[in-house]
């Protein structure tokens, strides 16, 4: 389990202690990036505790992606050989309870699980009208220009079988933020590998301040383009 965390002193202790309680059995790397208000002190204590929990301190904030692309490398070197890699916010918009279904799937053939917000089942809680129009035009527009079939490109509450993440050639991921999300789907889809949207509610968060805007929004839909042209890049090609 991958959890990226900046400034997420409010919500750390109580999503570590839902993970574990839904899957005892996971292991969890916090990926701090220098948290300004000692969120990185948190997981420090939290690692020290508990075994199950690793900490990747990361010198600043460089971005979602640059972070759990160090997370993904970082598992994939880890001697325990882990078979399965999550990426899961900290703010309790992705609830732990999903967890088991995206193993799931991923158990029964999928290359790579969506927790989604858009197929049957899936919704959205805590969202205004206008969050709720930017986020479902914004996937109607990259599914039409990426000319693929996933409902919510966006989602990041995804599941990985370890044999996806090892022929992605993750340093070679070329967005940041948001649109990482977009261009993991994208290069899976390319690669020909399984990909299987799982019903999820995502519940807007209560403690701390979201890291979306329209301005990362934007940059994200923008980069669709660049990803439309772009040859499949996998471990070969490095």
């Amino acid at each position: 389990m991958l959890l990226p965390t900046y400034n997420e002193r409010e919500n750390l202790d109580v999503i570590l202690d839902a993970i574990l309680m839904a899957q005892p059995k996971f292991s969890i790397l916090i990926i701090d990036d220098n948290s300004p208000d000692g969120t990185g002190a948190i997981a420090d204590r939290r690692a020290a505790e508990d075994s199950r929990i690793d900490v990747l301190h990361r010198p600043g904030k460089e971005g979602l992606a640059k972070a759990y692309v160090a997370g993904f490398l970082r598992g994939l070197a880890d001697t325990r050989e882990f078979t399965h890699f999550f990426e899961m916010d900290a703010d309790f918009s992705h609830d732990p309870r999903y967890l088991g279904d995206l193993l799931g799937a991923c158990e029964s053939g999928a290359d790579l699980a969506v927790g989604s917000r858009y197929v049957l089942g899936g919704g959205t809680r805590g969202w205004p009208l206008s969050r709720k129009l930017l986020s479902r035009g914004g996937g109607v527009y990259a599914r039409t220009v990426l000319g693929v079939d996933v409902k919510d490109l966006t989602a990041g509450f995804l599941c990985f079988r370890r044999s996806l993440l090892e022929q992605l050639a993750l340093n070679s991921i070329a967005t940041s933020g948001y649109g990482f999300q977009i261009e993991l789907k994208y290069r899976t889809l390319q690669m020909d590998k399984t990909l299987k949207e799982i019903p999820i509610v995502f519940t807007e968060r209560i403690r701390g301040t979201s890291k979306m805007s329209l301005g990362i929004a934007i940059e994200a839909l923008m980069m669709v383009w660049t990803l439309r042209k772009s040859e499949p890049v996998s471990m070969g090609d490095r």
